[in-house]
């Protein structure tokens, strides 16, 4: 039976704690809403101290790594990590703490065409259990496409049953968001 977990979570970007505007990034760029004062472990601990197991710390762009695994070390196997992920690094982030780690834009071409054979080495090199295929997505038309690279490209894969039916058996499981209303404070699309 499936399930919709909701799960906290600390995104970084300049090594600080921000919440951003998902669609807002131009180079590095962003527009912020909020930016903490308190660094990512102190906001780990609170998940920690109130049971929110699988939260993410997630790295928006370069310049976060050293942040990104003092998070992990406030909760070891706690946080889920991603970006930047990819199939050379996604062990280290795992030891360094992860309980999984989470995956976009190494899974397709820079034009953003989905590579299947990225997702299968990945599933070998961590166990699909510690895999989270990330298919955050933006509005196209009647329907949602799959954006990576910090949400600013769209790529080729469509978010619908058959495709989270395809990639299931290669994660355990699948991190889905509307890009278009990230840290608008407008609900949910």
């Amino acid at each position: 039976m499936a399930m919709t977990k909701f799960r906290p979570c600390v995104d970084l970007h300049g090594g600080k704690v921000k919440q951003v505007v998902g669609g807002s990034f131009v180079g590095d760029e962003v527009e912020e809403n909020f930016v903490a004062e308190e660094g990512p472990e102190f906001f780990v601990e609170k998940y920690r101290a109130d049971g929110l197991e699988g939260g993410h710390v997630i790295q928006l762009g370069r310049g976060n790594e050293e942040v990104a695994k003092r998070s992990l070390a406030a909760w070891p196997g706690g946080m889920q990590l991603g970006g930047g992920v990819t199939v050379e690094n996604a062990e280290e982030w795992l030891e360094a703490g992860a309980s999984a780690v989470i995956v976009t834009s190494a899974l397709f071409d820079a034009e953003g065409q989905f590579l299947p054979e990225k997702l299968r080495e990945l599933a070998a090199a961590v166990c699909p259990e510690r895999l989270v295929v990330d298919l955050s997505c933006r509005r196209v038309g009647e329907g949602w496409v799959v954006a990576m690279n910090r949400w600013q490209t769209l790529t080729d894969l469509k978010v619908e049953a058959g495709v989270l039916d395809d990639l299931a058996s290669l994660c355990g499981e699948f991190l889905i968001h509307a890009a278009d209303v990230e840290g608008k404070c407008a609900g949910v699309d």
